[in-house]
């Protein structure tokens, strides 16, 4: 269950540093109106930092050894 979490926090990680690549910045409206619209700017090194945790985060999933089994080449020499 915990290597699934990670892959999907990894996947998350890399959709959003891709999408901050893309959209320069967002203007938030306050819920109940009586406030004004304030805009977000996130910093130029957030998205590439984003991508590559969540990069390393799936590419950390993928060499991991599925359950109960191992990565290396058995005795017989299958994997």
């Amino acid at each position: 269950m915990w290597k699934s979490f990670c892959l999907a926090a990894g996947i998350f990680a890399f959709v959003l540093g891709v999408e901050m690549l893309i959209v320069d910045s967002a203007v938030v409206m306050p819920l109940l109106g009586d406030g004004q619209p304030r805009q977000v700017t996130a910093p130029e090194w957030v998205p590439w930092t984003l991508i590559s945790v969540g990069a390393m985060t799936i590419l950390q999933f993928v060499s991991l050894p599925g359950r109960g089994g191992s990565s290396t080449p058995q005795a017989n020499g299958r994997w």
